[in-house]
């Protein structure tokens, strides 16, 4: 699985930086960028939240074709 933004919905209210700074970063430009797209069981839980959290709906988590993660 990994995480996607879409970035014509978010307005890089920085509410999953604040939950996983590791996966998740807002640069000095004010864009979100998803450092670590691929979820693991250690960033899993942070992700759900993330994407449940954010205020536009912009983040979701999507099957990886052709793998069990």
């Amino acid at each position: 699985m990994r995480v996607e933004v879409d970035y014509d919905l978010c307005e890089s209210n920085g509410v999953c930086m604040g939950i996983n700074p590791e996966v998740f970063d807002l640069g000095d430009d004010d864009v979100l960028r998803i450092l670590r797209p691929q979820i693991t069981p250690a960033t899993e839980d942070d992700v759900r939240e993330a994407v449940r959290r954010c205020p536009r709906q912009a983040l979701c988590i999507v099957e990886t074709e052709g793998t069990d993660d």
